[in-house]
């Protein structure tokens, strides 16, 4: 068989021929300063609550929550270890939630416009401070997070917030402003629809109606609360976040929020300058510098100012909720501003329309987008057994020009937990796709927290559903809690199989962000091998990943019942770059330890491995 298989090598090679450098199928070259990025992501809310009680529609009370506090000395420590260099604190800024916090000069919120109990962090009420149900003392709640942004920095991580530009909630309304700043519609024309300076979008002489619920749903579960009266008082009313643009919007629209106006008329027409041709090429001191005399919208001047004013207070960054619902232009305008005090600011964009990719990076300058419609769905529907590593190749040559761009993850707030039956029923099935998911590329990879440890999600909160871990209750995430064992974060109550887990994926990212491989070179070995070798199926992928000294394969198998039982082939091209002679060669498992031989035969090579299902290898040339 291995006889059969070297001819067919030999054949495919005389068919393909050598290709160059520059081809990228075969191998790519990647700017030497891309440095791979490891972001965790967290929702604050709920990574410090140690309450198991777990009671639909519980109050904080019931079912706890975590406070910033949480993130001691201790956990931000293991973050740290797990490879990690970014921290997303999801939830931060004051948005609208059920809770009483008049004696803080902060008003009630209406649970008719509040989704669920604790509220949607993407309903933020007041930019200017933080969400008081994270603070020990709600009156100190900025001074502490203050104090988390220094103690992260202090562990040598990144800090990230979220930035929501498209929308508000619908009470917004700021207590914390700084002297000199007007707030959020403070001075509206109220009696147009539209305005260029306007903030909002009014249905001028219609009244705000409550969507009629559906399903079955009622504010808190039906529990009694005087505000919970089908209504709420907005005259007129405002185009809600999603774009609707009547005074009733639906029940599944984004009711909880008020669209910005970023100068977009309700035609579609743009009432702001135009960046002239050719600023896609620029650089951002000179879309800086395009801005610095131009008038611009109100909405523009006010969330840059934001931006700004966290900026100043130590954040490293921010991650830009549905960027592509505001035009390319604005961020032009905020993220050259951004980087004009901050170079090194990291920006994070929510786009899911590939359309518009590098209309955001280059026009807009956001460092980094979602690389969820293609390379997350694919790697999903493989992992489901709806789909093909055949797909894999074509994707990343589609996003060659952009890849360092596009972060890539396997979970977050808004997607399925790996490990419920929604997704793959098991947090195993995850680790050949984390490995394509992190080595792949030089772009960043993000780690939802609770994903390293196997949470699935269980339950149904209240306003959240089982599969995803909720973003609008109070609620306890089981599996994170194990690990966190009461505040000791040394994984004192987790089972075997999650401690398993949680070392692979600690294994995995810290040898994402050392081994200079990953910020290098890349060379496709799937095409090759799919064709040279019967045995080689459509659930298995490799590449090599190469930089300096550092030269590695990668092989996954995304089958959980299909061994692997052959060799590997090696291009003449890839043993010619790393300048390899006829002969035997060690490579060595980072992920095991285990030594494997690479045979060169006439500048061709094979690897003879036994995959198992659901097996990984890194292998890495020894020096």
């Amino acid at each position: 068989m291995r006889k059969v298989q070297i001819i067919l090598l030999v054949i495919l090679s005389i068919i393909v021929g050598c290709k160059s450098l520059t081809n990228r199928q075969d191998i790519t070259t990647n700017d030497s300063t891309n440095q791979k990025v490891v972001v965790y992501q967290v929702f604050t809310r709920l990574f410090g609550n140690i309450n198991t009680t777990n009671k639909p529609w519980g109050t904080k009370e019931e079912n706890g929550v975590g406070k910033f506090n949480d993130f001691t000395d201790k956990a931000l420590d293991e973050i740290k270890q797990l490879g990690v260099t970014h921290i997303w604190y999801t939830g931060v800024p004051h948005h609208a939630l059920i809770g009483d916090y008049t004696a803080f000069g902060i008003s009630n919120d209406d649970p008719d416009v509040v989704k669920g109990r604790a509220g949607s962090p993407y309903a933020v009420k007041d930019y200017y401070n933080v969400n008081p149900d994270l603070a020990v003392d709600p009156a100190k709640r900025l001074q502490e997070f203050e104090s988390l942004i220094e103690r992260t920095h202090r562990h040598g991580l990144k800090v990230i917030i979220d930035l929501v530009p498209n929308h508000v909630a619908r009470n917004y309304h700021s207590i914390s402003l700084p002297a000199g700043a007007e707030d959020l519609g403070a001075t509206d024309n109220t009696s147009v629809e539209y305005a260029t300076d306007n903030n909002f979008y009014y249905i001028p002489g219609k009244q705000f109606i409550v969507p009629t619920p559906e399903n079955g749903y009622k504010p808190l579960g039906g529990e009694k609360n005087p505000l919970a009266d089908g209504k709420y008082l907005e005259n007129p009313a405002r185009w809600t976040g999603n774009g609707s643009r009547e005074a009733q919007p639906s029940f599944y629209d984004w009711y909880e929020t008020i669209k910005l106006n970023y100068g977009i008329k309700p035609d579609g027409t743009k009432d702001f300058p135009l960046m002239p041709e050719g600023y896609a090429s620029k650089d951002v001191t000179e879309h800086f510098n395009f801005w610095m005399d131009k008038k611009v919208p109100s909405s523009w001047v006010k969330i840059k100012d934001i931006a700004l004013y966290w900026i100043d207070k130590g954040v490293d960054g921010f991650r830009y909720d549905m960027a592509e619902m505001v035009p390319a232009e604005f961020w032009s305008y905020l993220n050259s501003a951004i980087k004009h005090k901050k170079q090194d600011a990291f920006l994070l964009a929510e786009v899911y329309n590939p359309s518009l990719y590098r209309e955001y990076i280059h026009i807009g300058k956001m460092d980094y987008l979602y690389d969820k419609v293609e390379l997350y769905d694919t790697l999903k529907n493989i992992i489901q057994g709806k789909g093909s590593t055949d797909h894999l190749p074509a994707i990343r040559d589609g996003l060659a020009d952009i890849e360092h761009n596009m972060l890539h993850f396997l979970e977050n707030h808004d997607e399925q937990r790996i490990a419920s039956p929604q997704f793959a029923g098991d947090a195993f099935k995850g680790l050949p796709m984390m490995v394509i998911s992190t080595l792949q590329t030089t772009s960043p990879t993000m780690v939802y927290f609770g994903q390293e440890v196997g949470e699935a999600g269980e339950g149904n909160p209240g306003f959240g559903s089982q599969s995803r871990t909720t973003i609008f209750d109070y609620w306890g995430v089981p599996a994170h809690q194990r690990w966190m064992n009461g505040g000791k974060f040394d994984g004192g109550q987790s089972t075997s199989k999650e401690k398993e887990l949680r070392q692979f994926y600690k294994t995995l990212l810290n040898l994402s962000i050392a081994n200079q491989a990953f910020s290098g070179e890349f060379a496709d070995l799937h095409i090759l091998n799919r064709k040279a070798n019967t045995l080689y199926n459509d659930k298995l992928y490799s590449f090599a990943r190469f930089k300096g000294d550092d030269k590695i394969i990668v092989m996954a198998n995304l089958s959980a019942d299909k061994p692997f039982k052959s060799s590997l082939f090696v291009n003449q091209e890839l043993i010619k770059t790393w300048q390899l002679s006829d002969g035997d060669y060690c490579m060595t498992d980072l992920l095991t330890g285990k030594s494997y031989s690479l045979k060169v035969t006439k500048s061709e090579g094979t690897i003879a491995m036994d995959l198992h299902p659901l097996q990984s290898l890194v292998l890495s040339l020894d020096k």
